[in-house]
């Protein structure tokens, strides 16, 4: 059975047990599918009649449901990667040539678990800049709402950045290592400024 599909006790259950995966990468996924799906919710309270159109709200709720559903993927997609590492771990290194394997097949499946919390950082941050615009367009009875989806997108990426960084940590430097730590740099600065201009408009609106 997928992750995703457990229930929100089975998930948590699974995330406490002794095993490491589902970790902190599922996690900060989950996280952003929350604020992901909080976001389509507000968007529902703040659209006017009750038919699909093509107005702003309308377009950032299909944004949201998208989103929500890509970050459910990468819930599993995250412990997927992280077994990936497990298994690289696990292969034999007594002679040299089993020792290059097990390198490189490390060095590939530390990659890929990069990757995935580094598309986890990049939806969320991309919700994020969604925000502000909903807290003053969107129902001000749901704007409690929309702060709480903004505390787990910002919560999720920033999860997500701690994961991509500690899978990149024991590479050597490469061009492609270089790259995705700027990359990732580059999400984290951004979710950081569209976080601090949510929050000052919450404080603004007395939150």
């Amino acid at each position: 059975m997928m992750l995703i599909d457990l229930t929100a006790r089975d998930f948590t259950a699974a995330v406490a047990s002794d095993s490491p995966a589902p970790g902190g990468g599922s996690v900060a996924a989950y996280a952003g599918a929350c604020g992901a799906a909080l976001l389509a919710m507000v968007c529902r309270l703040s659209r006017c009649g009750g038919g699909p159109g093509d107005t702003p709200m309308d377009q950032l709720l299909a944004l949201a449901e998208k989103k929500r559903s890509e970050l459910e993927k990468l819930v599993d997609e995250d412990t997927a990667a992280f077994n990936r590492v497990m298994d690289a771990l696990r292969l034999p290194k007594e002679t040299p040539g089993e020792k290059s394997k097990r390198r490189e097949a490390l060095t590939e499946a530390n990659f890929l678990a990069a990757g995935v919390p580094l598309r986890t950082a990049a939806v969320c941050a991309g919700l994020l800049a969604k925000v502000s615009w909903l807290m003053e367009e969107g129902n001000q009875n749901a704007l409690s709402d929309a702060a709480v989806a903004l505390e787990c997108l910002h919560a999720a990426c920033r999860g997500a950045c701690y994961n991509v960084r500690i899978n990149l940590g024991g590479l050597v430097p490469s061009e492609k290592k270089g790259s995705l730590v700027q990359e990732i740099n580059n999400i984290e600065t951004q979710a950081e400024k569209y976080y601090r201009q949510a929050r000052e408009m919450l404080t603004q609106k007395g939150l």
